[in-house]
Formats: C-alpha cells, structure tokens, sequence
C-alpha cells in the first residue's frame, strides 16, 4: 500500500511525508489511550450542536467551544477507538512542516492549503487498501495528543502529526454511500451562480 501511495502528488514533489507503522502492542495500547481522550473532547462538542474545533469565530480558531477538561474525563464509548489496539494495521503519518507550501498563509483566516501536500497520500494509502480487498478509515482525532505521541514515537519536531491510517478487514463490502448530487454543491460563473449537474443522478 505505501508503495503504491508513495506516488501521491505533493507540492513541488517534495514527498514530506514519514510514516511510523506501529506493531508493538505496548505502544498501540498507549496510542489507544491518547485516542480515547481525544475521541471525547469530539464528542462534547457533538453533544454541543457544534463542529469539533471548527474556527467559527473571526473565521480562526479560537480555543475550545467546551469545557476541554471535563470533556476528556466524559467516557464515551466507541469501538473503533476502545479496540483501536486490535486494528491489524497502523499508520502515524507525519509531515515535515518546512517541505509544506503554505499558500494561504497570512490570509486572516484558518490555513488548509498545506494539507494539500499530506492528505492525498493518506487517500491513496486508503484507495491501494481497497484494490487489496481491504478497508481503512484516515483520522485527525489523535492530532489533538501530537505531543505525547510524537514522545512515544520518538519523532524529530521538523515534523507534525498529520493523521492515523487504520486498515483492516472490512466487516462488510459497502454497496453504495449517500452523498449530496453534484447539482447541491456546483454553481456556474459564481458562487451564486445557476444550479450546475441537476440532471446528474445522486
């Protein structure tokens, strides 16, 4: 799978990703933990009505919308991230922050530009999963620990936490997703603009 996502494109080609995969049971348990607590300050948030960490506010984030420190002694029960130990394949993937071209710097708002350079690796680590017959889920909950995993995994600081991959067999093949038609999110020659692709189906 990392052989075939090595080729995922990244600006200016510079391929600044690093990927840890875990196999010692002691360091996945510990990665479990880390997971469960960030899994909690989540869903306050969903508990809230809000959008976990969304920078609703002067379009940047501006700290927490809830109490961060009774959301994180909240249990929440959640198998994926209980039994995320027993996944048969994890993946930390890391970015090395200066290979990142930022464009969106400076803007006044929250930047996303440079997850450009990290993210479609991470879709084409899920995307060979599939051609395997395999399944996986790309997740950013365990960014809000990335200093106590970046101890445990011993990572240089020229790098960020930039999401977990876990792979597994999938406990059933989905047939079909439920997503908004083309005609809900594309308009012609402006944001307002005429509805595009309403003869498309959903």
């Amino acid at each position: 799978m990392l052989d075939v996502a090595r080729f995922a494109p990244s600006g200016g080609n510079r391929q600044g990703w690093r990927v840890v995969v875990v196999k010692d049971q002691i360091i996945r348990e510990k990665i479990r933990d880390l997971y469960v607590v960030s899994w909690r300050e989540y869903m306050a948030h969903v508990e809230a009505g809000l959008v976990p960490f969304a920078p609703v506010t002067d379009r940047n984030w501006r700290g927490p919308a809830v109490d961060i420190s009774t959301a994180r002694s909240i249990e929440h029960p959640f198998a994926f991230a209980d039994d995320l130990d027993r996944a048969p394949v994890l993946l930390a993937v890391f970015v090395e922050l200066d290979m990142l071209a930022v464009l969106d710097n400076g803007l006044g708002r929250q930047s996303i530009v440079g997850g450009a350079s990290i993210y479609p690796f991470c879709y084409s680590i899920l995307l060979a999963a599939v051609e395997m017959g395999l399944g996986g889920v790309m997740t950013t909950a365990l960014c809000r620990e990335e200093p106590a995993v970046m101890s445990l995994l011993g990572v240089d600081p020229a790098f960020a936490l930039a999401a977990l991959v876990v792979i597994g067999e999938p406990a059933k093949k989905i047939s079909k997703l439920t997503r908004k038609s083309v005609a809900d999110f594309s308009r012609v020659d402006g944001f307002d603009g005429e509805r595009f692709g309403e003869s498309l189906s959903t």
